[in-house]
């Protein structure tokens, strides 16, 4: 079963965002991603100040006349989502509104792909998802229309890894191998893994990469409760932490601080933009700054 709820709250984000939406996903979203090169358009006779180098020889020779070739960006643009789906993108400590359950990473990640790839539909391009953990789960090929977007949206609310770790470098490989035109690709994690940093270059050398990053709360700070049983949600291991010493929650601040370093220092070297989203804040606002800085900066080419 699609979760409703989750669908409700995306329709409500479009409502409530309807400026984001109309203008920026439509306008923003098109002058920010480009097409993946140039395509002939059609042939018209040469006129003052046109470049001699774009003179069509045969249809000029047909013709007794001077014809150039016209060329136009290709504007159809192919939007893939690399989904991470190791046990950590389970985890959840922000309760929906209605209190019923948690929101976790994963519920966030599935309100992103549904946004952009609603974008993407409006504007007539393609979308394609491979979701991953310690392997590849689901692979499913861009294409164009809604019931392909419903087909999204239901993927990433119920893909569920088989695996529980976390291979980014091995998803960023077959994304390579798989995606060979140039496309616009969000890789969606928390991104607690290490070892790929060179997966990372290659594909961004390649494609349009942007690392979309949604980590908890409670992943971000330890709270203070007093003694806790915490367990890895990808290797199983549990470990007593006693959360009320300032010592464990500095430590764990630092060791969270240099991480957060390491990521930015890797997406630096890279030249991947990053993306990043708080489950308890919503996707709307995170996309509308991403797309805000895209325009004023100017798009990849």
């Amino acid at each position: 079963m699609i979760d409703r709820e989750l669908l409700a709250q995306v329709r409500r984000i479009q409502v409530r965002t309807n400026r984001m939406v109309s203008d920026v996903m439509a306008g923003g979203y098109s002058s920010v991603f480009r097409g993946s090169g140039i395509e002939f358009d059609e042939v018209r006779e040469y006129a003052e100040g046109d470049d001699i180098r774009a003179v069509d020889w045969n249809v000029t020779a047909r013709t007794g006349k001077p014809f150039i070739k016209k060329y136009v960006e290709e504007r159809e643009l192919t939007v893939l989502f690399l989904l991470d789906l190791s046990g950590s993108t389970d985890f959840g400590s922000v309760r929906r509104r209605s209190g019923v359950r948690v929101r976790s990473v994963r519920d966030t990640a599935a309100e992103f792909c549904a946004c952009i790839s609603l974008a993407a539909a409006r504007n007539n391009d393609k979308a394609g998802l491979i979701g991953f953990s310690d392997r590849i789960e689901r692979y499913v090929p861009a294409k164009k229309g809604s019931q392909h977007v419903s087909r999204l949206i239901r993927e990433t609310l119920q893909l569920r890894g088989e695996g529980r770790g976390t291979d980014l470098a091995g998803a960023l490989d077959y994304a390579a191998r798989v995606q060979r035109k140039r496309a616009v690709v969000f890789l969606i994690s928390d991104f607690f893994a290490t070892g790929y940093s060179k997966a990372l270059q290659r594909l961004a050398r390649r494609h349009d990469l942007i690392a979309v990053r949604i980590h908890d709360p409670h992943t971000r700070e330890l709270p203070t409760a007093g003694l806790l049983h915490l367990r890895d949600m990808e290797t199983g291991e549990a470990s007593w932490v006693d959360s009320g010493s300032r010592r464990v929650r500095a430590a764990y601040k630092e060791r969270l601080r240099r991480w957060n370093q390491a990521f930015s220092d890797e997406l630096r070297r890279s030249r991947v933009d990053s993306l990043e989203i708080h489950p308890e804040k919503g996707v709307a606002d995170p996309i509308l700054r991403f797309f805000r800085m895209r325009e004023l900066r100017g798009a990849h080419g």
